[in-house]
């Protein structure tokens, strides 16, 4: 009997542990599955940056280009005569609709 009784303690050690085994996989997967999706996030929202930063430096140099521009004085004015419809004395300014404004 009492070689019955070291067995079934045995097998009730083996049980416990095979569970706390089990457990601590199911614990250690999820975890990891978690690390995971974040760094997979995290490259997904680096890329989403890059390509916005390479649209802001982009916007940014035109941004340099106009105000070079803006520096001309002849360009100042005829952007002034276009843009906000200034003339010059004795000049006349018409404006022709576009095709998008006529529809």
């Amino acid at each position: 009997m009492a070689k019955k009784k070291k067995v079934k303690r045995k097998a009730k050690r083996l049980v416990t542990f095979g569970l706390v085994s089990v457990v601590l996989i199911v614990i250690i997967g999820v975890t990891l599955f978690n690390v995971l999706s974040d760094i997979v996030n995290k490259y997904q929202e680096k890329k989403e940056l890059e390509d916005k930063l390479v649209a802001l430096q982009e916007k940014e140099v035109e941004l340099e280009n106009d105000v070079n521009k803006l520096k001309d004085p002849e360009y100042l004015a005829r952007y002034a005569r276009e843009k906000y419809f200034y003339s010059k004395d004795g000049e006349y300014i018409l404006r022709i609709p576009d095709d998008e404004e006529g529809e």
